[in-house]
């Protein structure tokens, strides 16, 4: 199988992209059910955070431990114990009548998708030959990243149409249907040296990236110096540095920190998270800006990203040809500088803008992300031998989990700082209490604008449209910056091919 692969090896990668496109369309799809779930389950703002956070939180903690197992165990088994969990949480997502429920039944999902992905990823190694795995990673990585857009119209089509819970149960028959053909179909294989498993070192980097994520989730909420944030961000520094301790001491360890020294692997990790975290930041307020600036219905936006998934199925496979012909470096570094390109082109949007220039915008940023993320993914699983391709996909999923988590952080603060810096004194005729929820976001500002007098309603909620596009205008415009100069740096160090 080394040498040929396996005789159905592209109906099993189709299989696999479904397990795949369920595990990443589920962080997305909720952004859109937020709303009816406030209005269903009278969630305040803080349960509304834990509840788009939970998954993502509990995801990024167990992928390196969750890969580990796959390896150790069986990689199989690994994914398929991911779905039933993962089926479990949806059910019991979809039928909950509390916020508390939605959290805890959301982080459920969370370990599910920890056990599936990195499956899906060191699974494709292994039955791929040499000479083909490049392309298949990339049509991975395609749908990888198609996902967000596919799982935010999937929300849009059944939030249209059915209730919030939907957006949860959706996932039931799809997580079956990708049970029943794994099991049938798909191959096993795990680590041939039969390692022992590192519990400890697993706890600390799972407990260490929870706190991480946990920080950058509170962090625009709470305010950047508040200080279970700050703790938040001690403890990630201490677990972190005690774990890269422990692991350098171990004779077989989990993921090896010296790993990260290796220019391929440590340049690639860099370039896959900080373009995820442009991508996820650009969508958070992307979503926004469709709704509240342009005027679109949840549906109609989400149709609007449509164009990003196309996009990136379509351009994926041509990245490894591309890295042959160019060297892997610049087409990773070249993607970058394509992406920053599209971010440019968004941070031009204003409140008067049409769909035409966030299209131009979207086709730009999708299209070098089609070219970058194959092709640092091949990178980071390449790096690795094949017996440690479930930790090596574990990296590669966790670069993204955080990089999400950054992302939706920092631009989204600064989309906030720079929507309330553009709100000026539009507000002063509110009463104090109504001004101050209107600062809080756009849509609450257009809720302000429909309760007052006519005149200044729309004075409101002009302003407001506006101040948000300067505040999307910012992130972006740091979007772009930190994007260009990450890509210069892989193009100029990454070794040649």
């Amino acid at each position: 199988m080394a040498d040929t692969g396996h005789p159905r090896r592209w109906f099993i990668l189709g299989i696999l992209n479904l397990s795949l496109v369920l595990v990443v369309a589920s962080v997305s799809s909720l952004n859109l059910s937020l709303p009816s779930i406030q209005r269903a389950l009278d969630a305040s703002a803080a349960d509304l955070i834990w509840i788009n956070a939970a998954y993502a939180l509990v995801f990024a903690a167990f992928l390196l431990p969750a890969g580990a197992l796959g390896d150790r165990f069986g990689r199989k088994g690994a994914l398929l114990t991911g779905l039933v969990v993962f089926v479990l949480g949806s059910l019991l997502g979809s039928t909950a009548d509390t916020a508390g429920q939605v959290i805890a039944f959301r982080a459920t999902m969370g370990i599910g998708a920890a056990l599936a992905m990195p499956a899906t990823l060191s699974i494709l190694t292994a039955i791929f030959p040499p000479d083909e795995r490049n392309k298949a990673i990339a049509i991975w990585s395609g749908f990888a990243g198609a996902g967000g857009a596919i799982g935010i119209l999937s929300a849009g089509v059944l939030l249209e149409y059915f209730w919030w819970g939907s957006v949860f149960f959706v996932n039931v028959p799809t997580a079956v249907t990708a049970l029943v053909l794994v099991a049938a179909v798909v191959p096993t294989s795990r680590d041939t040296q039969g390692h022992n498993l590192d519990p400890f070192g697993s706890i600390l980097s799972a407990v260490g990236l929870a706190a991480l994520v946990c920080a950058l989730v509170q962090g625009p909420e709470y305010g950047w110096s508040d200080p279970l944030v700050l703790g938040g961000f001690v403890a990630a520094v201490a677990l972190l540095t005690s774990w890269v301790a422990f692991e350098r001491r171990q004779e077989h360890p989990m993921l090896d920190p010296r790993l990260f020294r290796i220019p391929r692997f440590g340049l690639a990790t860099l370039a896959l998270g900080t373009t995820f975290a442009v991508m996820f930041g650009m969508f958070f307020g992307l979503a926004q800006y469709l709704q509240f600036v342009l005027g679109y219905s949840p549906l109609g936006a989400a149709v609007r990203v449509m164009p990003f998934a196309i996009v990136m199925i379509a351009v994926s496979p041509r990245g490894p040809s591309l890295a042959a012909r160019f060297g892997s470096g610049r087409v990773i570094g070249g993607g970058m500088l394509v992406t920053a390109l599209g971010c440019g082109v968004m941070a031009l949007l204003t409140g008067d803008s049409g769909y035409g220039h966030v299209v131009l915008g979207v086709i730009l940023i999708s299209s070098g992300m089609a070219l970058g993320f194959p092709t640092s993914t091949a990178a980071i699983v390449g790096s690795l031998p094949l017996d440690k391709a479930g930790v090596a996909s574990a990296v590669n999923d966790t670069t993204r989990e955080v990089g999400s988590a950054v992302g939706i952080a920092l631009l989204g603060s600064l989309l906030s700082a720079g929507y309330r810096r553009g709100l000026g004194n539009a507000l002063d005729q509110a009463p104090a209490e109504m001004a101050e929820f209107a600062r809080d976001s756009v849509g609450a500002a257009l809720v302000v604008a429909q309760r007052a007098p006519a005149g200044v309603g729309d004075h409101i909620a002009a302003t407001a449209r506006d101040a948000f596009a300067n505040g999307y205008s910012l992130a972006m415009t740091a979007g772009t910056a930190l994007l260009a100069l990450t890509g210069t740096i892989v193009i100029r160090r990454w070794p040649a091919d």
